[in-house]
C-alpha cells in the first residue's frame, strides 16, 4: 500500500521536555527504494508503558493473531532493544519466505531505527526504559515473487523509514499550521490513480 508522495516540511523543532511525560504521540513515514518490493511505510504510536500504550502492548503480545504475529523489534536473538518495541503487520503473513523476511531484514532494520532515533535525540535517552513503541509494518507482498531481493536495502530501508516515523511522531509533525496550509496541496497517489483510470 506504499504511496509516493512529497515529504511534509519539517516545520517544528520542538523536542519533549526532560521531564514530559509522552502519553501517546503517533507518526508515519514512507521511504522507498528503486524496485518496488522495497517500500516501507511504518506507522507508530509511542507513550509511556504505564499509559495507554504500554497497555496496548501487553494486549497486543498476549493475544496473538494468526497471520499477523507481534513480536519485538530485536537487533538478533536474546537482544531486544530499547525502548520495547512491538511489530505488527498490516499484511497477513501466509508464506513462510514472508515470515522469513519479515522476522529478518525488515525486524533487524526496525530495531536499528529505533536506536537511531535515540542517538538523533528523538527519544530521550533516559526514558529508553519507560517508553514503548508500536510499530504497524509495511512488507509488500510481492515480495515473496521476487527474484532480486536485496536483503541489505530492505534493512536500511527499513531503518531509515522507522526512525524517520519516530522523529516526525515526537515533534509532531506534520503540524496542524503546516496541514492547514497545504491541505489542497497534497493529492493522495491512489486516489489520483483512481482519477487518472489506472488504478486496477
Amino acid at each position: 500500500m506504499a504511496k509516493k508522495k512529497k515529504s511534509a516540511k519539517k516545520s517544528s523543532k520542538t523536542k519533549p521536555l526532560a521531564s514530559e511525560r509522552i502519553i501517546l504521540r503517533t507518526g508515519e513515514a514512507l521511504v522507498e527504494g528503486e524496485p518496488a518490493w522495497s517500500a516501507a511505510e511504518p506507522e507508530v504510536i509511542i507513550g509511556e508503558l504505564d499509559g495507554p500504550v504500554g497497555f496496548a502492548m501487553a494486549n497486543l503480545l498476549g493475544n496473538q493473531a494468526k497471520g499477523h504475529s507481534r513480536v519485538f523489534a530485536i537487533l538478533n536473538s536474546d537482544v531486544q532493544v530499547k525502548p520495547a518495541t512491538l511489530m505488527v503487520s498490516k499484511v497477513t503473513v501466509k508464506r513462510s519466505k514472508y515470515t522469513n523476511i519479515l522476522m529478518g531484514s525488515v525486524q533487524a532494520g526496525i530495531a536499528h531505527g529505533v536506536l537511531d532515533a535515540v542517538r538523533a535525540g528523538d527519544i530521550p535517552k533516559h526514558k529508553a526504559n519507560d517508553l514503548g513503541i508500536i510499530v504497524s509494518v509495511w512488507l509488500d507482498p510481492s515480495i515473496v515473487d521476487a527474484t532480486d531481493v536485496d536483503y541489505e536495502l530492505l534493512l536500511q530501508v527499513n531503518r531509515e523509514a522507522t526512525a524517520k516515523a519516530i522523529h516526525k511522531a515526537m515533534h509532531c509533525e506534520p503540524t496542524i499550521d503546516w496541514l492547514l496550509e497545504n491541505q489542497n496541496k497534497v493529492t493522495h497517489y491512489f486516489h489520483q490513480l483512481a482519477v487518472d483510470g489506472q488504478l486496477g
